[in-house]
């Protein structure tokens, strides 16, 4: 089961690294912090995202949007 794991957080990670760009040529990253049991995906904002008064839109709208799409298994995304 920890292999399952390892691979989500590879996959999810992969998936951030293509939403990377957009977030960076605001001033903003995102970093993730973990994928649990049962595919809630953990980030943390940085730079302008952690501050910025539109990070939820950024995270539901964006982050959570593409990451449901590309990767099933996850369910949700919550910023910590």
């Amino acid at each position: 089961m920890a292999d399952q794991a390892k691979d989500l957080n590879t996959q999810v990670d992969e998936v951030l690294d293509k939403i990377r760009p957009s977030l960076r040529a605001d001033g903003g990253d995102v970093e993730l912090v973990g994928v649990d049991d049962a595919g809630v995906v953990s980030v943390k904002l940085l730079g302008h995202c952690a501050g910025c008064p539109m990070r939820q839109m950024t995270l539901k709208g964006g982050i959570e949007r593409v990451l449901k799409e590309q990767v099933p298994q996850v369910s949700e995304v919550v910023a910590v």
